[in-house]
């Protein structure tokens, strides 16, 4: 077993003038809050800020009741500088700061940099050229700012309630992250630092995380994550931080933006139609062990989730007073592979006992919209500790109108404190409850309005696997000879069967018996060696079907020389292959290298599911034997490969070695640019290769 330093990982310039300043200076500070120099300005001076806050404008006296300085010549030493300042005035000031007034931090709200010109590009590199030169940190530019518990530097609002053990919060995009804080603050979602990173020059949502994984401090650090990707600027360091740091106890969930584009060339096999950026993020999350999200709904009823106690089971029991959200919620959460399960027996009966004429109990457990608060007490006290089989509590309590809801919020709040079962409030009358739903949220607590997203976001998180082992598994893997392979071949382009066959058995990957020949003879004495029936296939053509390159089932010497003068003819052939014919399902598996993902790995079951359904899963090489199994059943097809309906299953054991051999061998050969195994046929006893076709570009 070898050790996977993914890459040489430099520290971000990350420091204590930008995350705990004595001293704010704010260039271009106004007394118009509607305006980001006004509105950042009265965010800090709101959030309690204790040090100086110093204010440059040439134009006013004062800004908000602090007295200004018409020149940045007039300050005095400052750490951190907030710049909200046309572009081109922003580097002179950064030069002068740094070398005249010690400051080390720098948080560029201005827009106008790299993202729209070269001018502005040119701009942008002179500011970053100086903060290395003078060692200071540089969040942006075109940025909210940066938002924790010792300073409010964003211009936007809201701004959310900061606690410790809020989430931390990074995002690609300002806007965006303002609209994620609008949909976290409702749901009751706390933060403890948000951090807008802007065009990113310096500081990335790579460079935060790896900050907070050096710097982790496991009894006073948030351990919840949040992030807003737009571009994934080095997939190495995000993988290595985010394991990192869920290894040690945090939880992080994430969108990737902008991944439906595959950025590839009209493919020529399966792997490249199928494989694409996307899939690079998918396999990369998956691999790091990140809950991937898809809104910015999901993205924070994610993190509410893990503000509580972890699943330990999917088995769950629904609390309600209405019974068509109990419905759609029971729905939900058996189409994301949870469980509601039937609740009977003397307990069940013992607990109908105390409630209303007409409730039941069967789970749903619906107590009527006249149950009582102690009721519902009751019953979350039955599921928490006489209902063994039950593992988590949701609890669906609105209001017609007709009645307030302190008392039974109050009750709501005292068993999420106590229960050691997770309990998932669902409070959905936002605007008729609206007083008591708030003071429930102030209590500490959050609230998933709408049953179905929160099941969606649940089953999501229960599905993402635990982050990868950074080991690569070496034994069986031929490197020397895959190396001397790749070095032999002298043209770019798909390889020869042969050559095939070399670089799948320094994987040990099993293939099927076969022989590539121009000579007639030499074929039919082949098959006559394997035993008929045998297949057909021509060399040459990459799609051998489509020009009727494919012929099954021969059982002759006769009917194989036919097909063979008949393949000989077709346009492009330079031969043809004969192979022993094998029975079995049909799997498949496919690779991608991805520039600066490495190799995306797919599997899957082959035919129709491969080709028209797309049913496959992805994976980031190299994979370890618990990625490989899980991706296989991830599979919606996993049922064919267990076995169902009295036919016998597959084994999942080979097909997993197989893929994890194939992901070891794919870490030693980037010039493998393509590679597609289908079909694998498989059986209860076996999985064989049968055609396979690799693309090497060097």
């Amino acid at each position: 077993m070898v050790f996977y330093p993914i890459c040489t990982i430099f520290a971000p310039m990350i420091n204590q003038e930008l995350l705990h300043p004595r001293s704010i200076v704010v260039i271009g500070g106004s007394n118009n809050v509607h305006k980001p120099g006004g509105a950042i300005v009265r965010n800090i001076k709101d959030g309690g800020f204790e040090g100086e806050l110093h204010i440059v404008n040439p134009k006013e006296e004062e800004v908000q009741g602090i007295k200004v300085f018409h020149d940045v010549k007039d300050i005095p030493q400052t750490d951190l500088a907030i710049l909200v300042v046309a572009a081109r005035f922003c580097p002179d000031y950064v030069d002068f700061l740094c070398a005249e007034k010690g400051v080390r931090a720098f948080v560029i709200i201005s827009a106008g940099f790299g993202e729209e010109t070269k001018e502005g590009a040119a701009l942008e590199q002179r500011i970053l050229d100086t903060c290395e030169r003078y060692g200071a940190a540089l969040i942006g530019p075109n940025c909210i700012g940066l938002l924790n518990r010792n300073h409010h530097s964003v211009f936007t609002l809201p701004v959310p309630n900061l606690s410790p053990q809020g989430a931390d919060f990074i995002s690609g995009s300002g806007a965006t992250a303002v609209f994620i804080l609008e949909s976290a603050v409702i749901k009751g979602l706390q933060f403890n630092s948000v951090w807008s990173i802007g065009n990113g020059k310096q500081i990335g949502i790579e460079d935060v995380l790896q900050y907070m994984d050096e710097h982790f401090d496991a009894e006073n650090d948030s351990k919840v994550k949040l992030l807003y990707i737009e571009n994934i600027a080095n997939p190495d360091k995000l993988l290595f931080h985010a394991s990192s740091l869920i290894r040690k106890g945090c939880r992080i969930a994430a969108i990737k933006a902008g991944s439906s584009e595959s950025g590839s060339r009209a493919a020529s096999s399966h792997t490249g139609a199928i494989a694409s950026s996307d899939s690079a993020v998918e396999a990369l999350f998956r691999k790091a062990g990140i809950v991937r999200c898809f809104s910015r709904e999901e993205l924070t009823t994610v993190g509410c989730i893990f503000t509580l106690p972890p699943l330990q089971g999917k088995n769950f029991a629904i609390v309600t007073h209405a019974g068509g959200p109990g419905v759609m919620l029971t729905d939900a959460l058996s189409k994301g592979g949870l469980n509601v399960p039937r609740i009977d027996g003397p307990l069940a009966e013992e607990l109908k006992t105390k409630l209303f004429a007409g409730s039941s109990v069967a789970n749903p457990i619906d107590f009527l919209a006249t149950g009582t608060a102690e009721q519902l007490a009751t019953i979350i006290d039955y599921c928490e500790n006489k209902f063994d089989d039950i593992d988590a509590i949701a609890v669906i309590y609105g209001t017609p109108g007709l009645t307030q809801l302190y008392e039974a919020y109050d009750v709501l709040d005292r068993k999420i404190k106590t229960c050691k079962k997770p309990v998932f409030p669902i409070l959905p009358s936002l605007h008729t409850a609206g007083p008591e739903v708030e003071e429930f949220l102030k209590k500490g607590h959050v609230n998933f309005s709408d049953e179905v997203t929160l099941a969606t976001a649940l089953s999501q998180v229960m599905r993402t696997p635990k982050p990868a082992p950074p080991e690569v598994q070496l034994y069986g893997i031929d490197i020397p000879r895959l190396n001397k392979i790749i070095y032999d071949i002298h043209e770019n382009g798909y390889v020869s069967p042969q050559t095939v066959r070399d670089i799948l058995s320094c994987a040990g990957i099993p293939l099927v018996p076969e022989m590539v020949s121009t000579s007639k003879e030499e074929l039919t004495a082949f098959a006559s060696k394997v035993g008929y029936p045998v297949v057909a296939k021509v060399v040459g053509p990459v799609h051998k079907s489509d020009v009727g390159g494919v012929t099954l089932n021969i059982r002759t010497p006769e009917h194989l020389a036919l097909e063979f003068e008949r393949m000989m003819q077709i346009e492009d052939a330079t031969g043809v292959m004969v192979q022993k014919m094998l029975k079995g399902t049909e799997l498949f598996i496919g690779a991608k290298y991805e520039e600066r993902f490495g190799h995306v790995v797919l599997c899957g079951l082959g035919g129709i599911f491969v080709e028209v359904l797309k049913d496959v899963s992805s994976g980031l090489a190299p994979l370890s034997y618990g990625e490989a199994y899980s991706m296989i059943h991830s599979l919606r097809g996993y049922k064919i490969i267990k076995g169902t309906r009295g036919q016998k299953g597959l084994n999942e054991q080979k097909y997993a070695e197989i893929i994890v051999r194939l992901s070891t061998l794919l870490r030693f050969a980037t010039e493998i640019k393509e590679i597609d195994i289908n079909p694998l046929l498989a059986d209860e006893n076996d999985v064989v290769a049968v055609d396979a076709r690799i693309l090497i570009e060097k």
